[in-house]
């Protein structure tokens, strides 16, 4: 296998049959690549999906008032849903075991101030556990707390943005701003992964909000948090539950779908996680369709390789040669080719997905693509195997020539 005459052989025979020596590598070179380019593009599209639910946490339920479309109990259709603070507090008893964290919201938009600046910003009343369900990263400061919700303080937490707009590089904690004609302490700032918009946003206690509108109850959304260890299918049965005991407080008819709505953002995520998974297995699919085109490839190159040489294969019998040389001859060009090829392709298809990055995120929503080096690696010897495969049935059959009838 390490004579030197049979790879000076093998050598001579490429320089001589450099065409068909490229065509047959640029088979496995180009299955490989789509392999790769497959695999990491599918990858980076769950990194999308990831990257999208990651900003906020999974296992919440987000409530959201609406308007009747049925009758019910001598109520009449088209009647508009509002929830207060009793229902935060019924959730809460009916649903000790389950329920993590729960926050009202309420959204406004004021034209906030801090001196000689001034913007525009949306302002949303909370409660504590929002922070949790938001993953909102505090960079100086603190959130709201039990405390500020229950003695109804004006603190406020700003974004980031917030502060370099009204601030500049002057530290916001400890300083004083103009809410819609409330004043505000700022006692936190944050930042959020979301992006600019959630980063322009300030968040209050949800009591003050209310006491600012003439002391009511009223709440405009309602954030639940469950146990992470649910899972899916107690999120489902956890919704289903919550549904069934706000209705009946409202007096929404069972079959009403518009009274309110609940976004389950666990639901959600099986759904886009299924998705990406079926887009996965096509693209493996195909990719490893690629693949056995490859190996086909290379055995029919492999085939006529051995037929126009039978003559040559005959003389180097009649001299001397044994079906092993002839054998593992034929078989070492086709391990060689196929090894450099295949691995070539590898490295192009690895620094293909590498140049890729992010430039289709926004088009195609493929993002940072890649594929483990265990799998690229894995998918390129098989293929050197399959490859050593299809020259060894050819090379049998080369070895069984007779001199005479090869002559």
């Amino acid at each position: 296998m390490f004579s030197r005459d049979t790879w000076r052989e093998i050598f001579t025979t490429i320089r001589k049959n450099k065409l068909r020596t490229f065509l047959s590598g640029f088979t496995v070179a180009l299955g490989i690549l789509i392999f790769i380019a497959l695999s990491g593009m599918a990858n980076g599209l769950i990194n999308t999906f990831n990257e999208f639910f990651g900003d906020d946490a999974t296992n919440v339920l987000y409530v959201f008032p609406g308007r009747t479309s049925l009758p019910y109990k001598g109520y009449k259709a088209n009647r508009t849903i509002e929830f207060d603070n009793s229902d935060l507090a019924d959730i809460r008893e009916n649903f000790p075991m389950f329920v993590q964290y729960i926050s009202p919201r309420i959204n406004r938009t004021a034209t906030v101030a801090y001196k000689q600046e001034s913007n525009d910003y949306t302002t949303i009343g909370v409660d504590w556990g929002q922070q949790f369900a938001e993953k909102t990263i505090i960079m100086r400061g603190r959130y709201i707390n039990q405390r500020d919700v229950a003695e109804r303080t004006r603190n406020a937490v700003i974004g980031r943005l917030v502060e370099r707009d009204l601030f500049g590089s002057e530290n916001a904690i400890g300083k004083f701003i103009d809410v819609g004609g409330s004043v505000f302490k700022v006692i936190g700032v944050f930042q959020d992964d979301g992006g600019d918009n959630e980063e322009r946003q300030i968040y209050i206690p949800y009591t003050t909000r209310q006491l600012i509108e003439k002391n009511t109850d009223k709440i405009q959304q309602i954030v639940v948090q469950f146990k992470p260890e649910l899972g899916y299918t107690g999120a489902m049965a956890l919704e289903r539950n919550m549904s069934r005991l706000l209705k009946d407080k409202k007096f929404i008819n069972p079959e009403d779908q518009n009274g309110f709505f609940i976004r389950n953002v666990a639901e959600q995520l099986k759904q886009n996680q299924d998705f990406a998974g079926v887009l996965q297995l096509i693209a493996t699919l195909v990719a490893i369709g690629t693949i056995i085109a490859g190996i086909i490839g290379i055995s029919n190159i492999m085939v006529y390789v051995v037929k126009e040489r039978t003559k040559e294969i005959g003389i180097r019998k009649a001299i001397g040669a044994t079906p092993a040389n002839v054998t593992s001859t034929i078989l070492l060009e086709s391990i060689f080719i196929t090894t450099l090829s295949g691995f070539t392709g590898m490295l192009l298809g690895i620094g293909l997905l590498a140049w890729i990055g992010d430039r289709l995120k926004d088009d195609y929503f493929i993002t940072s693509p890649y594929i483990g080096t265990g799998v690229a690696l894995f998918a390129t010897l098989l293929l050197i195997v399959f490859g050593g495969i299809a020259g060894y049935v050819p090379a049998r059959r080369a070895a069984r020539i007779k001199p005479i009838l090869a002559l």
